[in-house]
């Protein structure tokens, strides 16, 4: 049985993620049948990157995700997408308006949608607010 799944990547105190289509039975880290995308929850926005046509294709044809991967899918639409893709819109809209919503997704984290401030030592953040408030 093929599973959507993450992959552990990257040093311990530095981890990131790969989404792979595995078969159930290989290990965690070990042998997958396609890599679907990142995830790399450190940034601030978590940055998420999905193949979103090869997801679905895999979804479609009986792939179970994983719970971790089900929660991606959820904060990326995907779920949404695939009732669609069922009810019978075709994949390729569904893949260019999934594609418009990752750069979208992109675009805002990018431009400073967040400001990080949630990662400052006290003394940086009081220095901040003192020189706003200036």
């Amino acid at each position: 049985m093929v599973r959507l799944r993450l992959r552990k990547v990257g040093s311990k105190a530095q981890q990131s993620f790969r989404l792979v289509a595995a078969e159930s039975e290989h290990p965690r880290d070990g042998r997958f049948l396609e890599n679907l995308g990142t995830y790399n929850p450190r940034t601030t926005p978590a940055t998420i990157v999905l193949d979103e046509a090869r997801v679905l294709h895999w979804l479609k044809n009986g792939a179970s995700p994983s719970e971790s991967a089900l929660k991606l899918f959820k904060v990326t639409g995907t779920l949404d997408r695939l009732a669609r893709l069922k009810a019978g819109e075709p994949l390729e809209t569904l893949a260019a308006e999934a594609a418009e919503a990752a750069a979208k997704r992109n675009t805002a984290s990018k431009t400073g949608a967040s400001t990080g401030a949630a990662h400052l030592s006290k003394k940086k953040k009081a220095a901040a607010a003192k020189a706003a408030a200036a």
